[in-house]
């Protein structure tokens, strides 16, 4: 993947690396969605840098979803990071408008900090 100012394009690098092996292959067997990620540097919206997390084929890329994604999130590089890492309640963040979800609900929720490698070191 190419560079990035993102504080959050380090995690997605892991979480590429991650689905490489036996454990990432588990992961995909047990979500089998895909999501698209829209992670903006300050503010919802603006010059946001798009990713998808393809847990359908196991494999982390830069640019919009060929397709229909099961769900996108928009969300601010910190915010992404909080909820990444466990530290941000998704569901707060949710409700406090932090995170903006398109697509289905139900695929969302399986959108957890534990399809995240572990340690998530930034």
């Amino acid at each position: 993947m190419d560079s990035s100012s993102l504080k959050s394009a380090q995690l997605l690098e892991q979480m590429r690396l991650h689905l490489a092996t036996d454990a990432g292959k588990e992961l995909t067997k047990k979500v089998g969605l895909v999501y698209q990620l829209n992670i903006a540097p300050k503010k919802l919206g603006i010059d946001e840098e798009i990713y998808v997390v393809d847990l359908k084929k196991g494999e982390v890329t830069k640019g919009p979803y060929q397709g229909k994604p099961d769900a996108t999130f928009s969300f601010t590089d910190n915010d992404f990071l909080g909820i990444a890492t466990g530290k941000t309640n998704p569901q707060m963040a949710f409700i406090r408008g932090a995170i903006k979800i398109k697509g289905s609900i139900s695929a969302a929720q399986k959108f957890t900090p534990d399809i995240f490698p572990k340690p998530a070191k930034l």
